[in-house]
C-alpha cells in the first residue's frame, strides 16, 4: 500500500478533513454524547466535552503516522463536523482496510454517510492502492449495512458472536467488502 495519510476530500455536500482539537465541542454536541449514536459502537457515549477533547488529542497525534486514515465528516452548509469515518483496522499483508463510521442522529437517512464512505473508498483504492475494503455492522442495525450496499460492497456473511458493542455486549457481525477489481 502507498500510505499518504489522511488527505482532505470533498464531495458535493461534504468536506472530509483531519480533526483538530477545536472540533471538541462539535464532536460532543453533534454525535459523541448521544447514546443512540453509540448504541451499536464499541466506544461509550462521551459524558463530557473533556472526553471528546481527550480523544481528539490522541487522534491529532496519530496523524503523524502516514498509515492513519481518520476523517471528520463536515457538512458544507453546517461548517463543523457531524461525524467521523476512519480505517479502524488494516492488514498490509493482504492490502486490506476495515472502515468504521458514525454520524449524528440529526443527519441519519440523508445519504451523508454513503457519500462519505464512497469518497473514502475511492481515495483508498486510487491513492493508497488498497485491494480490499471491508466493514461490518450488528444485524440489529440494518441501516449501517444499507450504507455499505449503496457503496457497492457485497455481503459476505454473518459471523456469530464475533463482536462486542454497547447494545448488549457480545453480538453477531454482518461483513461486507469490495475488491479493487470489482469497482
Amino acid at each position: 500500500m502507498n500510505h499518504c495519510g489522511t488527505q482532505r476530500l470533498e464531495t458535493e455536500r461534504l468536506i472530509l478533513r483531519r480533526f483538530v482539537i477545536e472540533d471538541a465541542a462539535a464532536m460532543y454536541n453533534n454525535w459523541a454524547s448521544d447514546e443512540d449514536v453509540a448504541k451499536y459502537l464499541t466506544w461509550q457515549a462521551h459524558q463530557s466535552q473533556e472526553v471528546s477533547e481527550y480523544v481528539l488529542k490522541e487522534w491529532v497525534e496519530a496523524y503523524s503516522d502516514k498509515s492513519c486514515y481518520n476523517w471528520a465528516i463536515v457538512l458544507k452548509e453546517k461548517g463543523e463536523p457531524i461525524g467521523s469515518i476512519s480505517v479502524v483496522h488494516m492488514n498490509e499483508d493482504v492490502s486490506m482496510v476495515h472502515i468504521g463510521y458514525c454520524i449524528g442522529k440529526a443527519w441519519w437517512h440523508q445519504g451523508i454517510t454513503s457519500e462519505a464512505l464512497k469518497a473514502v473508498m475511492d481515495f483508498l483504492f486510487d491513492e493508497v492502492d488498497v485491494n480490499r475494503i471491508e466493514s461490518r455492522h450488528d444485524p440489529r442495525n440494518p441501516n449501517s449495512g444499507k450504507v455499505m450496499q449503496k457503496c457497492g460492497m457485497k455481503y459476505e456473511g454473518t459471523l456469530r458472536s464475533s463482536d462486542r458493542n454497547n447494545c448488549g455486549g457480545i453480538c453477531d457481525a454482518c461483513y461486507y467488502a469490495l475488491l479493487k477489481s470489482e469497482r
